[in-house]
């Protein structure tokens, strides 16, 4: 799929995938999906009822290519909650273009999904952000050097203009907060700088970011937020931080260390995942807490 693709190309393509995955799924239809980004896999075995669709059976799909991102689309619930998981995302770094690596929020749009939870592995710019703590976005920079809007509009999938002054729904903000103080965690509010990668960011880019208002940086989240909002839906951004970003600490930034920090953390982020899809289903959540067992930040 590229840049040049007419709008209707869009539009019929994202039904023939929708149209396959709801085929797959029966009668499921969830109102909330979640995409899982680097070493959060593992949150798809908190779910229950599992119906898993590989992305290569889905058409339109690209494919993934980085380590820790599995490639399926995955239908569970949990607690009787319903909920869509993306096990996997596309990266415009792999090549693809921006229309491809949004494609799966056009897909989640036409099936009806309401609320998009999205969540990544992130370098921590603020000096204070250590590996482990949960950030919960509150705004982005969009530093990749390109929209994934920019080219033929169609009113069909949404505004030629759209409001970007909300991206992150302030209701699941405040809900996302409220659950993560019952866990016993800090959930700390963060700007997410999107880079184009896949090289990691030098110090003195770090410096730039950090003047420019970033807290945490990343090379993914951003062009699907942009995507899902233009498409009506509400967005939840939950980013662990996976390491200190360059400079910050005197040790090299390797991805091995990115997956390893987020295998950590799955019980813990997904514990908050868990909490919000049951908010949103309707459902108050049962007590439960995570005080001692991760690193949580607190401010001075």
């Amino acid at each position: 799929m590229s840049q040049s693709s007419h709008p209707h190309d869009l539009l019929s393509s994202a039904d023939e995938a929708a149209e396959v995955i709801r085929r797959a799924a029966g009668d499921r239809s969830p109102q909330v999906a979640v995409v899982l980004g680097s070493g959060l896999n593992g949150l798809v075995e908190r779910f229950g009822d599992r119906k898993v669709i590989p992305y290569a059976q889905i058409p339109h799909f690209p494919v993934t290519t980085v380590q820790g991102h599995a490639g399926n689309v995955v239908f569970g619930s949990v607690d009787g909650a319903e909920a869509l998981l993306l096990q996997g995302r596309f990266h415009f770094y792999e090549g693809h273009d921006l229309r491809a690596v949004t494609f799966p929020m056009r897909v989640l749009q036409r099936l009806g999904v309401k609320t998009v939870i999205l969540t990544a592995a992130t370098g921590g710019v603020r000096a204070d952000l250590r590996p482990g703590n949960i950030v919960c976005l509150s705004d982005h920079l969009n530093l990749i050097g390109a929209n994934p809007l920019r080219g033929p509009a169609d009113p069909r999938l949404g505004e030629r203009f759209p409001d970007m002054t909300e991206v992150y729904s302030k209701r699941l903000r405040n809900m996302a907060k409220e659950e993560a103080k019952r866990l016993g965690v800090h959930l700390v509010s963060a700007v997410y700088a999107c880079l184009p990668g896949p090289s990691y960011e030098t110090p003195a880019e770090i410096r730039m970011l950090r003047a420019l208002g970033a807290d945490v940086v990343g090379m993914s989240t951003v062009p699907e937020a942009i995507v899902a909002r233009h498409g009506g839906m509400e967005v939840l951004g939950l980013a662990l931080v996976t390491n200190a970003a360059a400079g910050v600490l005197p040790t090299p930034i390797r991805h091995e260390d990115v997956l390893e920090a987020g295998e950590k953390a799955t019980p813990m982020i997904g514990k908050l995942i868990r909490r919000v899809v049951l908010r949103l289903a309707g459902v108050t959540p049962g007590n439960e807490g995570l005080s001692g067992e991760y690193p949580t930040y607190r401010p001075d």
